[in-house]
């Protein structure tokens, strides 16, 4: 499959924040200059409304719910490219002053490493420890709105994904005698530390590929002394197979897909089932299009994801392998924000 010359892969952020503008307003369809005017107006109530109960010093996890769940509304009833236009919109209301005290909602918007879902913001919501001094250092509203974002569904389902992780690499070192495992876009690859398998030394390596330099120094730091060893890497160079890794009992992305056109998903899994083993699993999981956070993801925290259903992503799946090689499936985790895609090579 040819990648789609429109779709360009940066090697410092794997893909392009225009990119992804551009997936999300894919159908060429133009804004209607009344309906905006409209849909604007909707937008600034609610941004009002919001900063009004702000200044009243109501509940800030209620507000935030509440915020949240108007933009998710206002996300939804909006044609894509409409919204993509009331997005700024709500980026430079002045409530947004209240919002980014929050730890995990400011360091999403400011970007401190240069790319959206940064390894940090995940320790942010997974509560890590080394993300405690960052929510401490926050005012004590800072605080408080975060006790909201940080249990939102989707960071719940986040949280829920580190362990459905662990536990694949578990499951991995029991079916298979001296396992060896890679982790795409491995960030700070806090699943590790979840994983019986590698503290019971059952595996033979367990290879972390990322972009970040600082996410590789990261692993190779935290995980000294084990079998796992993190190595820089781009989706670009693993697409053109630039790095010498050999094969494994299981491979995975986690967050990766959140970002990937469909062609490029699709490019990407056909590469990682190169790495497969028979037997072998490839497993791969993406922000589902039942979240309800999207639109104060979009806008307040400058978090755009390709969000997707189960049948986006048998989409993938059936544009990059022949299922009469394979076995494959599709889940949700428990509350229906990430959905999972599982290939086994027979």
């Amino acid at each position: 499959m040819a990648l789609n010359p429109d779709l360009k892969i940066d090697e410092a952020s794997l893909i392009t924040s225009t990119l992804i503008k551009k997936h999300k307003a894919a159908s060429g369809e133009t804004v209607d200059a009344v309906e905006l005017k409209a849909r604007a107006g909707q937008l600034a109530l609610v941004l009002d409304l919001a900063h009004q109960a702000f200044a009243r010093q109501e509940p800030a996890g209620q507000i935030v719910e509440r915020l949240a769940g108007r933009l998710h509304e206002l996300r939804r009833d909006a044609a894509p490219a409409l919204w993509q236009e009331l997005i700024p919109i709500a980026q430079q209301h002045r409530v947004a002053a209240y919002l980014k005290q929050d730890p995990f909602t400011r360091w999403s918007f400011e970007k401190p490493r240069g790319y959206s879902g940064d390894a940090t913001l995940l320790d942010i919501y997974y509560k890590h420890p080394s993300a405690n001094e960052i929510v401490a250092s926050s005012s004590e509203l800072g605080r408080e709105i975060f006790a909201y974002t940080s249990e939102a569904a989707s960071s719940v389902a986040g949280r829920e994904r580190r362990e459905i992780l662990a536990r694949t690499v578990d499951e991995t070192a029991a079916r298979a005698e001296n396992a060896e495992v890679l982790a795409i876009a491995c960030g700070h690859l806090r699943e590790a530390e979840l994983s019986k398998a590698l503290a019971e030394k059952r595996l033979k390596r367990w290879v972390g590929l990322d972009q970040d330099p600082m996410s590789v120094g990261t692993v190779n730091r935290d995980l000294a002394g084990t079998v796992v060893e993190a190595v820089d890497g781009s989706v670009r160079g693993l697409l053109r197979r630039a790095y010498p890794l050999g094969t494994f009992d299981l491979v995975y992305a986690s967050g990766l897909y959140d970002y990937l056109p469909l062609p490029v998903g699709a490019r990407l899994l056909q590469r990682a089932m190169e790495l497969v083993k028979p037997d072998g699993e490839f497993l791969f999981a993406n922000f589902s299009d039942e979240i309800t956070t999207d639109g104060y993801m979009e806008t307040f925290m400058d978090w755009p994801l390709i969000l997707r259903s189960a049948s986006d992503m048998w989409d993938i799946i059936n544009a990059a392998v022949d299922k009469n090689h394979v076995d494959a499936e599709v889940f949700y985790g428990s509350n229906r924000n990430i959905v999972y895609g599982k290939i086994r090579r027979r």
